[in-house]
């Protein structure tokens, strides 16, 4: 664990937020230097907590960490006022319950910008705070599902699939952390903070690429495709003799310096190959050659071919391989961070990278709900021991 010198420190977040989009919108300001303090329900806290797979449920130690931990209960008058008084003096608000709750609770925008004008709250919902939907519950597959992503992820002739991580939680939560920043820059000139509405639907739309103006501008529903972009080749996953490795050729030098590795230079020129438009036009079949030429091959021997004649590619990683291999522990992209039963768990480093202001994992995740009670409680509302001890004995933290 390191000292705070991240671009972010100084800055005070309270996080409402609970599983992912909320939580993983704090992560990343934490990661960055805020000092984020997470308030969880008495009690069990955060259902994260016993996400994952796995005996030991380490994706908490992921999404918490750089967190302290204060527990409220929100939906008692003493919980509500307690929040108030936390967030009088902080810089960033994050929620992630259904549009109107905070607003019951009295910690909707208006009150809050009443007792702290500066206050930046970063609101995720399915849908967004406005619009027909907005009541509605939405989770992250559903951002995908009527963002566009879902029904373009699979193979053609079956139903659509999904990645197996919570990307639209995560896109969410980026976007949120995005309007954060852009938020702080602006009130460096006005002097007001703002709210900052993320939507996950829309979250999963900013990064559909062309596929809204393909329908509008030539009735063009894209469909799903596979391991492949439609018309973008070769750029897919190959069969080896020992498993599987992406080669990225599609850009016409890049794809010259591939068919010389592959020992046909021939195929650069050839009018069925030699343009972008043809390749895609013949994105099977070139594909099918390709991995005609692969599969003679193990993994260590195309990757010498592949880094010998400057050709994107790559291998198919697990989490084991990620941990091995000597490029992500040069780079530090992988930290290791204390925990109380394994003694420690390894896990992706904070990105992105600041070369003055680095970001970094300076505290473990809080181990029990309202950890930090006292110490967050204590010093910033100046509760001593007995008045905790009577907060805690009536369920109020």
């Amino acid at each position: 664990m390191s000292g705070n010198t991240g671009a972010l420190a100084g800055i005070r977040v309270i996080e409402f937020g609970q599983l992912i989009a909320g939580p993983f919108c704090g992560q990343l300001l934490g990661d960055m230097g805020a000092d984020v303090v997470k308030i969880e329900p008495p009690g069990a806290g955060d259902p994260m907590r016993t996400w994952g797979n796995g005996t030991h449920k380490v994706w908490w130690d992921v999404i918490a960490r750089n967190k302290r931990s204060v527990s409220l209960n929100l939906r008692v008058a003493e919980g509500q006022e307690l929040a108030r008084r936390l967030l009088a003096e902080a810089d960033i608000m994050i929620e992630n319950f259904k549009p109107g709750t905070i607003e019951k609770w009295g910690l909707g925008p208006e009150a809050l910008h009443a007792i702290n004008p500066r206050l930046i709250i970063v609101r995720m919902s399915g849908y967004g705070q406005t619009g027909p939907y907005s009541t509605r519950a939405g989770y992250g597959g559903i951002g995908e599902a009527m963002g566009g992503w879902r029904a373009i992820v699979g193979d053609p002739d079956r139903p659509p699939a999904r990645m197996g991580v919570s990307i639209g939680d995560t896109l969410a939560a980026t976007y949120g952390c995005m309007g954060a920043l852009a938020a702080l820059h602006a009130r460096a000139a006005s002097g007001k903070g703002q709210v900052v509405d993320s939507a996950l639907y829309e979250a999963v739309l900013q990064v559909m690429e062309s596929v809204l103006p393909e329908y509008d501008a030539n009735a063009l529903v894209r469909q799903r495709s596979g391991s492949v972009l439609p018309g973008i080749a070769p750029s897919n996953v190959y069969p080896c003799k020992d498993g599987e490795y992406m080669i990225g050729g599609n850009g016409d030098t890049v794809f010259a310096r591939l068919c010389e590795a592959m020992g046909r230079p021939d195929l650069a020129s050839d009018p069925r190959y030699a343009t972008h438009i043809a390749r895609g036009a013949r994105q099977q079949e070139l594909d099918d050659l390709i991995a005609d030429w692969t599969r003679t091959m193990t993994i260590d021997q195309l990757e010498v071919l592949m880094i010998a004649h400057s050709v994107p590619a790559g291998r198919v990683y697990t989490g084991k391989d990620m941990l091995a291999d000597p490029h992500f522990a040069a780079r530090g992209a992988i930290a290791e961070v204390p925990h109380p039963v394994l003694g420690s768990v390894k896990m992706q480093a904070p990105m992105p990278r600041l070369s003055d202001t680095p970001s970094a994992i300076r505290r473990p995740a809080p181990r029990v709900p309202g950890e930090h009670n006292a110490e967050v409680l204590g010093e910033r509302l100046g509760l001593d021991e007995a008045a905790l001890g009577d907060l805690a004995a009536r369920g109020v933290i």
